[in-house]
């Protein structure tokens, strides 16, 4: 019959202090990153700490200071695009970078059911987040009447057109979707139609509007179809439709790069040369537009650069600092590639 490992016992402020030859105040002090400590104390600690195995309770500290170091990173999308999605990896990455140097854990929810609402509005109101990082919210989101109602320290990535009084980071979808239009146009393409996804969210919607802008008197309201996501499946439904109801469409703006690589493969099957027969543009510049061939001519979205600045906005705000509720905008750029 084998005998049981010994568990070790875990070392203590206690058994720093007595090897450190300080008090526990000093040992305190330094444990938790304190100033007013001499140079030789702080040292002796150290070395101390690393001699008797001192791990910090962080859980027990947390608990007295009502703190989790934690951050709800909140996706309200279909699983499948959380992870098919490159720009919604790339926000992620930003923002644990900016989370990881100030010593806090990102905890991933994705929204895809009415079942995961309510699990992650438990979740939320049971306080296991200091605060949210919000992507993709829908207009009438329930999370965001729960952040609301709890008044949690948040930030939007993007800006649902009835959040109130909250912080929010993103671009300007409209000027940058007017802007990749207006290069089908300086193309000298007549016939100019838009896949355009997600428009219950306001990059959708705003990348809408900038194409509408771009095109002025010449929008034609029946070269617009509607999918629901910014997904490769829809753009190759979305391209489908467009070339039914006009043969003749020489120019596209898909809402995403991912919309945009299933419109290039329709237009393919159909037997139209890109950009010959016809000229694509797309939107963010990830992965997708280099996966496609030609590559596409897209709008640069730095996605990370907008998730590392949603995650500074909200530290600022759990530093107990006042925050601009009109939002931080992060500049875009067309790239030019080889489908215009």
């Amino acid at each position: 019959m084998s005998t049981p490992p010994i568990r070790r016992k875990r070392a203590t402020i206690h058994d720093v202090a007595i090897e450190a030859g300080v008090s526990r105040g000093t040992v305190s002090r330094v444990v938790n990153g304190e100033r007013y400590v001499s140079a030789e104390a702080r040292e002796a600690i150290e070395s101390a700490i690393a001699k008797v195995g001192y791990v910090p309770n962080t859980a027990a500290r947390n608990l007295v200071m009502q703190r989790t170091q934690a951050v709800g990173f909140v996706v309200h999308e279909p699983h499948s695009l959380f992870v098919d999605d490159p720009n919604i990896g790339n926000i992620l990455l930003g923002a644990n970078e900016a989370l990881s140097e100030a010593d806090h854990q990102l905890v991933c929810l994705v929204v895809d059911s009415e079942r995961d609402t309510d699990r992650i509005t438990r979740y939320l109101s049971g306080g296991f987040v200091d605060g949210v990082i919000m992507v993709s919210a829908r207009q009438n989101d329930p999370i965001t009447r729960v952040i609301e109602r709890l008044g949690l320290p948040a930030t939007f990535v993007g800006h649902p057109p009835d959040l109130r009084a909250l912080p929010f980071v993103g671009i300007d979808n409209r000027k940058a979707a007017a802007d990749v239009t207006a290069e089908l146009v300086g193309r000298g393409r007549r016939r100019i139609g838009m896949i355009a996804a997600a428009l219950d969210r306001d990059s959708g919607s705003d990348r809408l509007a900038g194409f509408r802008d771009a095109l002025g008197d010449r929008f034609d309201e029946s070269l617009v179809v509607d999918v629901p996501l910014y997904s490769y499946d829809d753009g190759f439904e979305g391209m489908s439709v467009l070339l039914g109801r006009d043969p003749s469409i020489d120019g596209v703006f898909a809402a995403s790069d991912a919309v945009a690589a299933g419109a290039l493969e329709a237009l393919r099957v159909s037997g139209r040369r890109v950009p010959d027969d016809v000229s694509l543009v797309g939107f963010d510049d990830s992965a997708w537009a280099l996966r496609c061939h030609p590559p596409l001519t897209t709008v640069h979205q730095p996605a990370a650069a907008v998730g590392q600045r949603a995650a500074e906005v909200l530290l600022a705000q759990l530093r107990g600092e006042d925050v601009s509720l009109e939002g931080s905008l992060v500049p875009t750029s067309v790239v030019r590639r080889g489908t215009v």
